[in-house]
């Protein structure tokens, strides 16, 4: 039998080198950290990009801003990985990198996938963090 749907509602957050979102449950208000025991059982997870510090000029691009939906590619023919999954802007235009290796053996497509949290140098955006969840999971779209 399944539990109540997760219900994730982001809130705007902001540290001296980083910004994004932080978690919250929907139903309870209670804060979730990205490594919330709740987040698992539900499909949840929330990941660094992998590879992103070598596509640092891509990263610039407004489709990786914080709250932005991205598009998870499986690349079965990729030669180093035959579990790779890309991560892209929504319009599969821009690749910031991929979800790491020991995640993409474990997830099962489709999910969605927004960005959320980026580390900043100066006005660089140099490190960025995406939450991917089934469709099951209700993540509550952020106000641009």
């Amino acid at each position: 039998m399944e539990g109540p749907r997760l219900r994730i509602w982001l809130e705007r957050g902001e540290l001296e080198r980083g910004r994004g979102y932080w978690l919250r449950d929907a139903a309870s208000g209670e804060a979730l950290r990205w490594d919330d025991p709740r987040l698992a059982p539900a499909g949840v997870r929330v990941l660094a990009v992998a590879g992103a510090s070598h596509r640092l000029e891509a990263l610039q691009a407004d489709g990786f801003a914080p709250g932005s939906a991205l598009a998870l590619v499986p690349e079965p023919d990729n030669e180093h990985d035959r579990h790779a999954i890309g991560i892209w802007d929504a319009d599969r235009r821009i690749q910031a990198g991929y979800v790491p290796a020991a995640d993409a053996k474990e997830l099962s497509l489709p999910l969605e996938a927004l960005a959320l949290w980026e580390w900043r140098d100066d006005d660089r955006r140099v490190g960025l963090r995406v939450i991917v969840a089934p469709p099951s999971v209700w993540l509550g779209r952020p106000r641009r």
